[in-house]
């Protein structure tokens, strides 16, 4: 059977080369090149999108150290475990990070590799035997910081740090929890109770852990609230609790002065999941600011991002 055809003779057209283009060969990449400097590879990559996009972030942490505001890096246990902690520890050190704020688990290997020089054990094996998390001297140091955080008035994330410190743990160089202390920059600890092996331990002290926690989460609402005018945020890896902390502290920040409205926030994760998606990327600089979301491995992308942050300094 015949069935009707679209008679295409009088479609109307256009000349190409009279079309504006979003692409085009100025904004195409230079291939590589043997001694080529970080500078030169960043400056040559193809000049848009997610490209764009990261030297967009870097320079926005430049701006903001270079007018004294705030640069938080909110992270998750994952950007610890893939060796990322020493980049994050050099920009701070350099000024570019003023603020650090994680979930327990970040907390956790961060401690295991100040003190033992490995963490991240195999869980479906030690599953098995219901060894897995039992690793008493990990447990044992957390505990005791949210205890003494209580007694001391210190922050959760400052009492580790300190403790790190004053027991010389073997790799404390490369410890970001004591590197903070060292700094005298803040690192905020951000715990959902039963999420960490070491709240599976007889010392997990719940009143304490929530106290020396909800202490950290004010001191965190406190940085959120000074971002106004170019401060940064920045979501290293966190799916669910760092991007509902900052949400609830800008709320407060918001509710308490009117602001901030005018930063920048950005999401980097192997995926882009729904809560740091809204939570950061959209939902925080609809009154002013932009966001940024940017796919890829941490162990690749957060060294590629610190380079971008000392070559544009």
């Amino acid at each position: 059977m015949p069935y009707k055809e679209i008679d295409l003779s009088h479609l109307k057209t256009y000349v190409a080369a009279d079309r504006q283009s979003s692409m085009t060969t100025a904004l195409e990449g230079v291939p590589p090149r043997a001694g080529m400097t970080i500078r030169q590879f960043l400056d040559e990559l193809p000049g848009l999108l997610k490209a764009e996009d990261l030297k967009s972030v870097a320079r926005a942490v430049v701006a903001a150290r270079d007018t004294g505001k705030p640069v938080i890096a909110m992270l998750g246990g994952h950007v610890i475990k893939t060796g990322c902690s020493p980049m994050l520890a050099d920009l701070a050190g350099h000024g570019f990070i003023t603020h650090f704020a994680s979930n327990g688990s970040a907390a956790v290997h961060d401690t295991e590799l100040a003190t033992c020089g490995h963490t991240s054990e195999d869980v479906a094996a030690q599953l098995a035997d219901g060894s897995f998390g039992m690793a008493a001297d990990t447990a044992e140091l957390i505990n005791q910081a949210a205890i003494r955080a209580v007694r001391t008035g210190e922050g959760f994330g400052e009492a580790m740090g300190a403790m790190l410190v004053e027991q010389n743990a073997p790799h404390l160089d490369r410890a970001l929890l004591a590197r903070c202390r060292q700094l005298g920059i803040a690192y905020t600890l951000h715990v959902a109770i039963g999420t960490d092996i070491v709240h599976q331990h007889p010392s997990a002290d719940g009143a304490a852990i929530g106290a020396a926690s909800l202490r950290d989460f004010r001191i965190f609402a406190a940085a959120v609230a000074d971002l106004d005018g170019g401060g940064v945020v920045l979501n290293l890896g966190s799916a669910v609790i760092m991007p509902e902390v900052f949400l609830k502290a800008l709320a407060i920040a918001r509710n308490l002065t009117g602001g901030p409205r005018d930063f920048t926030t950005a999401n980097f994760d192997m995926i882009q999941h729904y809560r740091p998606s809204v939570n950061v990327v959209q939902r925080p600089v609809l009154c002013g600011g932009h966001g940024y979301a940017i796919t890829g491995h941490h162990e690749i992308m957060i060294p590629l991002l610190a380079a971008a942050i000392h070559t544009y300094a």
